[in-house]
């Protein structure tokens, strides 16, 4: 059993500052998005409307997070307990007594996000440690300390390195950084690369930085560093094959990709396990995303049926970041009377019904499986069977809506 520990803390505010290329930056009031968790007569959720822009009301006390672990634990010891929320979790002020107290020196303990921004002195990882932490994901953007205090607002980047070192000795660490292109890319990239090699880090995400909306800024603030053009996503793509053919740790890429085991939609390379899909005996238009769009048609073009489904890409990049607005760009010409939107989709089912009917056909609205496949985040500490082993799952749920309920 895995256990959350969710500390709260909101973007900005309790993480010492925005870093310059945070999402949450300039983050505008906008209604409510319309989501999977709202009724079906009415628009509007606490996630739609708050959670999605982490509106926390800053860091939970210590005893508050304590009792929320405790109910969910159920009297039971858990496996593992993973500490998250909104903000930094080295700016947490109780992590080091959060930390002990869920250990109890037998219960591994994950840290879900930190860029060590908060980290006070070079010895606070090695309490962690002791207190029972043995995995970290760290946002590190660069080991280069000036490219941190400028880009990350990192007041004390060597004191945050130093405690990554520690972290890297005695736990298993995966590393983020967001690529900005002419600033951590390049020999910038491979610097970091060959200190987080010497280290000792198990991987390396790397982030396709995203700076407008069909990118997935849907908060009303982009762009967020003007002037900046992010990687295409086939130059990403190829910064992430090359960096992984050069280091002996795990690279991988989101929104896409991971070379070692083919995600996303690793499917799209395995005929073999593809055939053995249960048959599409009906057929349905599938709303995605331009990243996913191309290795969905190549998945369901290897199916013998496979023709029965249209895959109609709208302009944005992410599909669990897909709005309202994006509906409206589709040729309804091509939307069957069935469609199958993302599970995650941001938008309200009525109203997408509204645009999709106003060419008087009346048309059914489902939500597919919340995920389809995983991106480099999840997939870097997956095998290759295990990516298959879950879209195969999720490509079942796929295919059995599309047969329950297709044209």
């Amino acid at each position: 059993m895995d256990v959350l520990a969710d500390v709260g803390g909101r973007p900005g505010l309790d993480c010492r500052g925005f870093c310059s290329y945070c999402y949450f930056k300039g983050v505008k009031k906008v209604p409510a998005f319309g989501c999977k968790n709202c009724m079906p007569f009415r628009k509007g959720c606490d996630y739609c409307s708050r959670a999605i822009m982490e509106g926390y009301s800053g860091f939970k006390p210590m005893n508050d997070v304590l009792f929320e672990v405790a109910q969910r634990c159920m009297g039971s010891i858990p496996d593992k307990v993973t500490i998250s929320g909104g903000g930094d979790l080295s700016c947490y002020p109780d992590l080091i007594p959060l930390a002990r107290m869920l250990g109890q020196g037998m219960v591994p303990i994950s840290l879900g996000y930190t860029s060590g921004k908060g980290f006070e002195s070079a010895d606070d990882a090695a309490e962690l440690i002791d207190a029972g932490v043995n995995e970290v994901s760290f946002t590190v953007f660069s080991t280069n300390p000036e490219l941190r205090r400028r880009y990350m607002g990192d007041r004390h980047p060597e004191i945050a390195l130093e405690n990554l070192k520690s972290f890297c000795r005695s736990c298993a660490v995966y590393c983020a950084a967001v690529i900005i292109p002419g600033v951590n890319d390049g020999p910038e990239l491979e610097r970091t690369c060959n200190d987080l090699e010497s280290m000792g880090a198990r991987g390396l995400i790397l982030m396709r930085f995203a700076n407008q909306r069909d990118q997935g800024l849907i908060l009303g603030n982009d762009p967020i560093m003007p002037g900046i053009t992010p990687n295409s996503i086939e130059e990403f793509r190829d910064l992430v094959t090359r960096t992984a053919g050069q280091y002996r740790f795990r690279v991988t890429g989101t929104p896409l990709w991971d070379p070692v085991t083919g995600a996303p939609f690793a499917l799209a390379r395995r005929p073999d396990v593809i055939s053995r899909l249960t048959p599409l005996r009906r057929g349905a238009s599938i709303i995605t995303s331009r990243v996913a769009a191309p290795m969905l048609r190549s998945i369901f073009s290897q199916m013998e049926t496979g023709d029965r489904v249209n895959i109609l890409p709208v302009e944005k990049d992410i599909g669990c970041l897909i709005t309202i607005e994006d509906f409206y760009g589709l040729d309804l010409d091509r939307v069957m009377e069935t469609v199958i939107i993302p599970g995650r989709t941001m938008a309200h089912e009525k109203e997408i019904k509204g645009i999709l009917s106003k060419d008087g056909r009346e048309r059914m609205i489902i939500r597919g499986p919340d995920t389809l496949t995983v991106d480099g985040e999840m997939s870097i500490s997956m095998s290759a069977e295990e990516v298959i082993d879950l879209e195969v799952e999720a490509f079942g749920e796929l295919i059995e809506a599309i047969n329950a309920m297709g044209v």
